[in-house]
This record gives structure tokens, sequence and C-alpha cells, in this order.
């Protein structure tokens, strides 16, 4: 994956819910499992997540979408 100026847009959390379809504590549940990117700190009160961390993680779902044997 090459690196480009975009991936490293951060997005807030309210963008991130709105790309990805989960709420806040479904996220920060995933980030405690290990399974959901973890957020950046941006200063001592705001976080935010790279977008190329984000379209990575989607990518990957998809990927796993895809290859999942169908039920028929």
């Amino acid at each position: 994956m090459e690196l480009k100026l975009d991936d490293m847009a951060i997005l807030r959390l309210p963008d991130v819910m709105r790309l990805i379809g989960l709420r806040r504590t479904t996220i920060y549940d995933m980030m405690s499992k290990g399974t959901f990117p973890r957020s950046v700190s941006l200063s001592a009160r705001a976080k935010g997540w790279r977008a190329g961390d984000i379209l990575a993680w989607l990518q990957s779902r998809e990927q796993t979408n895809h290859s999942a044997p169908s039920a028929s």
C-alpha cells in the first residue's frame, strides 16, 4: 500500500461513524479488542483516526465478506 497525503488526513469520530455505519460504543469496543484501528491523539482532549487506517479496515472487511462462503 502506497502512502498518500490523503491517507494521513485525520477523521473525527462523527466522520468515522458515518463512513463505517457503526456507533461510538461499538467503535471503542472494537478498538479495545484490537479489531479496529486505534485513534491518534491530536491534543489533550481531541482524538481522530487516520483516513488510510479507516480505508484499510474497510477494505479488509470487504475482502473478508467476499471470501466467506455463501449460504445457499
